[in-house]
């Protein structure tokens, strides 16, 4: 079974405002409300692929109860601990203008709360995956994700990482099975502006280095580099298509090599799903559907 957490899951609300101004009041030609959050895109994916997951994580109030509704009408099995204050967050993000949002914060969660999560976890037996993503909020340790590696340290669970900075770096010793950062999260690690699939390369290799075993590297229009733990590397221009909308096409890159791995256990194979999901995605209004994916992956095979 797959589990994916989302320690800050939101309601993502998308809004075209044609000639944005400072100032005055905007008014939106277009909205979207969908569920968001990086292990919940993971498991829409996973789910629209046919492959059976669990959604774990938190959530609190009318928001909270919201996302819950959604996830499990689009059929993704949830069991997420209900946070008593607050509610979970609303993230704005503002499609007229690529790349610009005002996330929320999300409730606060306390130690009581986060041994539940533990306790759930600890159900994860040999041959299960774990797919950790996405930011966390202030109120837990910074060292969450750390902790639940050590946790599952010699359990034989296959774990995925999709993280930020000190997230991601400070569980590499625990040897996650796939850690996903794209080109620029991977050059701040480092210290270094990556822009070609050349330069991340030898970056990858170094995360490998420190105890990731397969690093797949998204990079949005540049394409894909997978440094493989057979120690082999795999890199892939972006396929062509018209880009209209990229959140969540690093998640499906994610779902999307699972669901490879899972079926041929072949890294190229995972890596090609992985791309075709991730760009199926982005060429697409909602998370990419199986026959999106599908399409997309007989063309770049070709």
């Amino acid at each position: 079974m797959i589990y994916t957490v989302t320690f800050n899951p939101s309601l993502d609300y998308i809004v075209t405002v044609e000639d944005f101004r400072l100032r005055v009041t905007n008014r939106t030609s277009s909205e979207l409300m969908l569920p968001g959050g990086k292990g919940l895109n993971v498991s829409i994916v996973l789910g629209n692929l046919g492959i059976a997951n669990t959604a774990l994580g938190f959530a609190a109030g009318f928001t909270g109860e919201e996302i819950i509704r959604r996830i499990e009408k689009m059929g993704v099995k949830s069991d997420f601990i209900f946070i008593d204050n607050g509610f979970s967050r609303i993230n704005l993000k503002l499609k007229s203008i690529d790349g610009t949002e005002i996330n929320g914060c999300g409730p606060e969660i306390g130690r009581e709360k986060v041994g539940l999560l533990m306790e759930k976890l600890d159900i994860l037996k040999e041959g299960d995956v774990l797919v950790l993503a996405g930011s966390i909020p202030n109120s837990m340790p910074d060292d969450i994700y750390r902790k639940i590696l050590e946790r599952f340290s010699g359990r034989n669970v296959m774990i995925v990482v999709d993280a930020t900075k000190e997230l991601l770096v400070n569980v590499l010793e625990y040897h996650p099975f796939l850690v996903k950062p794209n080109n620029h999260e991977l050059g701040e690690i480092f210290k270094t502006s990556l822009g070609t699939r050349e330069e991340v390369i030898p970056y990858a290799k170094k995360m490998q280095e420190m105890g990731a075993v397969n690093v797949l590297v998204s990079m949005a229009g540049e394409g894909a580099v997978l440094a493989d733990g057979n120690g082999m590397i795999h890199e892939m221009p972006a396929p062509e298509g018209k880009l209209i909308n990229g959140v969540g096409a690093g998640d499906s890159m994610v779902a999307g090599f699972l669901a490879g791995w899972m079926e041929k256990q072949d890294y190229e194979h995972a890596f090609r799903m992985g791309v075709a999901a991730g760009s199926a995605s982005a060429f697409s209004e909602l998370l990419a559907t199986k026959e999106e994916i599908e399409k997309l992956y007989k063309k770049i095979r070709n």
